[in-house]
């Protein structure tokens, strides 16, 4: 039987000059991986939000 997993895309906003707070961005991750997310991939176009994507166990 094979794996089933949920995936999920979190937009993480940007700053008000479009810059990214690392710290920002870690606490949204630290907040979604006690929930048992596991970020695979992100997305950052400059003056855009940071798009990750997750993952985990359904």
């Amino acid at each position: 039987m094979s794996e089933r997993w949920q995936y999920k895309v979190q937009q993480v906003e940007v700053g008000t000059l479009g810059g990214v707070k690392p710290e920002v961005v870690e606490e949204h991750l630290q907040r979604l991986g006690q929930q048992g997310w596991e970020r695979v991939n992100a997305v950052h176009v400059a003056g855009r939000p940071v798009l990750p994507f997750l993952k985990r166990r359904a």
